[in-house]
C-alpha cells in the first residue's frame, strides 16, 4: 500500500479493499491509530455511563432524577454544539481536541471522591455537567476530524468504524464493570479508571497529523448560523436532521432510562449485575448494527436501509416494551440495538457524505444537538412520565413514532424531487454533486 496527499490535505492510500468498507478505512495508519485510541477511551466512558444512572437510581429511587443526570451529561450538546462546530471548522483541531480530553479527564476524576464520600446528589450533577460540557465542545471537532483522515471514497467505512467504537465500548464497558463490581471494585475506583483512559487519546493525538480545515472565515452571527443555513438549503440534509431530532426526543428516552426500564419491566434488582449484562447485550447488537453498514451492507443503498431500519426498530421497541422475562429482554434487546445503530449509522453516513470538509464541523454540530442533546430533553420529559404510568407506554409511543419515520424519512424521494427541479444538493457555492445508487455523494 502507498499513500499520497490530496489537494484537500487528505491522505489517499492505495489498498486492495472494497472502497467505503471498514477494512478500507483501517488501511489508513492515522485513522487506525485514532480509532484504537478512541475505542480504549470510550470503553472507560461507558464504564462510567452505565454506572452513573444506576448510582443515582440506587441513591434516590427516582427515574426523574436519573433523567436530570442524563441531561447534565448530554444537555450541553444543545447549547454548545454550534459554537463548538464553528471552532472545529476554524482552528487547529488537534490542539482543541487535546484540551477537551483534559477537561473531561479532570471532571471524570472529580466524580471519584464525590461517589466515595456519598456527597450530595447535586454535586454529582454539577461534575457530570462538567463532563458534558467537555464532551459537547469536543464532539463536532472529533466528528469532523475522523473523516478527514481518509479519502472521500472510504468515508462510509470511517463512519461505520466510529459507530463500532461507540457501541463496542457499550459492550466491553458494562462487562468490565460487571466483572470489577463482582470482584469488589468500588464505583469511585471505576470512575478513576475512566479518567485515566482519556490519556490514551491525548498521547495518540500528539503523535498524529490532523489535516487543517480550509474554513470559510465568516464572522459573528453568520458564522454561528451557517450550519443552519446549509441545512435549510439542502432539503435532504434538513429532513435527516428533523428525523434524528424527533427520533431522539420520542423514541430514544429508553437509552438514558435503561436501568429504570430494566427494573420496572423485567424486575432486575440493584443487587444483581443482570442489568449490566443486558446493557452489554443491547450494546453488542448496536455494535454489529453499526459494523454491518461498513461490511455486509457496504454496497446497499443507505437511504433504503434508513427506512427499513426505522421500521425494524419500531417492531423491536414494541416487543421490548411488552416483554416480561429476562430471556426475552436479552434476545429482543440485542435486535433492538442492531436496528437502532444500523439505522443511525446509515443516516450519519449519508449526512456526512453530503458535507464538504470546511463545513462539516458546523453542520455536524446540528447533528449532535439533534441526536445526543435531544435525548437529554426526552429523558427530562419521559422520566417523570415513566414514574407515573410505567415504562411500557413510554416505549410504545416511541415505537409508533419510529414507524412514522419509516415512511417520512424518505431521502431517496427527496433526492428525486430535487433532481426533477434541476437543483441538486450544493456542497459549495456554484457547485453541485450527484449521488450514486447508495445515496453517497460522488461529486466531492
Amino acid at each position: 500500500m502507498s499513500a499520497t496527499p490530496t489537494p484537500e490535505g487528505r491522505t489517499q492510500v492505495q489498498h486492495p479493499h472494497r472502497p467505503g468498507s471498514a477494512r478500507a478505512a483501517l488501511a489508513y495508519p492515522d485513522l487506525r491509530r485514532m480509532w484504537m485510541a478512541s475505542l480504549g477511551s470510550n470503553v472507560g466512558t461507558w464504564m462510567q455511563n452505565v454506572l452513573l444512572p444506576v448510582y443515582i437510581l440506587n441513591r434516590t429511587g427516582s427515574t426523574s432524577l436519573v433523567g436530570v443526570m442524563v441531561f447534565a451529561q448530554l444537555g450541553p450538546l444543545l447549547f454548545l454544539s454550534i459554537p463548538a462546530g464553528v471552532i472545529a471548522d476554524r482552528f487547529d483541531r488537534r490542539k482543541w481536541l487535546i484540551a477537551m480530553q483534559l477537561v473531561q479527564l479532570t471532571f471524570s476524576a472529580a466524580l471519584a471522591p464525590l461517589a466515595s464520600a456519598n456527597a450530595p446528589v447535586w454535586s454529582i450533577f454539577l461534575v457530570a455537567l462538567g463532563v458534558g460540557v467537555g464532551n459537547a465542545l469536543n464532539a463536532p471537532a472529533w466528528s469532523a476530524m475522523l473523516p478527514s483522515l481518509v479519502s472521500k471514497a472510504d468515508l462510509p467505512g470511517s463512519v461505520s468504524l466510529n459507530s463500532l467504537t461507540i457501541n463496542g465500548s457499550r459492550v466491553i464497558g458494562p462487562i468490565i464493570v460487571a466483572v470489577l463490581r463482582s470482584s469488589g471494585v468500588s464505583i469511585a475506583q471505576i470512575f478513576l479508571i475512566n479518567a485515566a483512559t482519556y490519556l490514551i487519546v491525548v498521547f495518540t493525538l500528539l503523535a498524529t497529523t490532523i489535516p487543517k480545515p480550509t474554513a470559510r472565515h465568516e464572522v459573528g452571527w453568520r458564522a454561528l448560523s451557517s450550519g443552519i443555513r446549509i441545512a435549510r438549503e439542502r432539503k435532504p440534509v434538513g429532513r435527516m436532521l428533523l428525523s434524528i431530532f424527533s427520533f431522539s426526543l420520542i423514541s430514544l428516552p429508553y437509552v438514558g432510562l435503561f436501568p429504570s426500564v430494566a427494573r420496572m419491566n423485567y424486575g432486575m434488582t440493584k443487587e444483581s449485575t443482570t442489568y449490566e449484562w443486558l446493557y452489554a447485550t443491547w450494546g453488542l447488537g448496536a455494535a454489529f448494527g453499526g459494523l454491518a453498514i461498513g461490511t455486509v451492507f457496504v454496497e446497499a443503498d443507505k437511504r433504503t436501509i434508513v427506512r427499513r431500519g426505522f421500521f425494524a426498530f419500531a417492531i423491536f421497541l414494541a416487543l421490548f416494551a411488552i416483554g416480561t422475562s429476562t430471556i426475552w429482554a436479552f434476545v429482543v434487546g440485542a435486535m433492538l440495538g442492531f436496528s437502532y445503530f444500523a439505522t443511525t449509522t446509515s443516516l450519519n453516513t449519508i449526512f456526512q457524505s453530503r458535507l464538504a470538509d470546511h463545513e462539516r464541523g458546523r453542520v455536524m454540530a446540528l447533528w449532535f444537538m439533534s441526536f445526543g442533546g435531544t435525548v437529554s430533553i426526552g429523558n427530562l420529559i419521559f422520566g417523570p412520565l415513566m414514574d407515573a404510568v410505567g415504562a411500557r407506554w413510554v416505549l410504545g409511543g416511541g415505537a409508533v413514532w419510529a414507524l412514522f419515520l419509516a415512511w417520512w424519512c424518505n431521502i431517496e424521494l427527496i433526492d428525486l424531487r430535487v433532481a426533477q427541479q434541476g437543483g441538486g444538493d450544493p456542497l459549495e457555492p456554484d457547485h453541485t454533486a450527484s449521488f450514486d445508487e447508495h445515496g453517497i455523494s460522488s461529486g466531492q
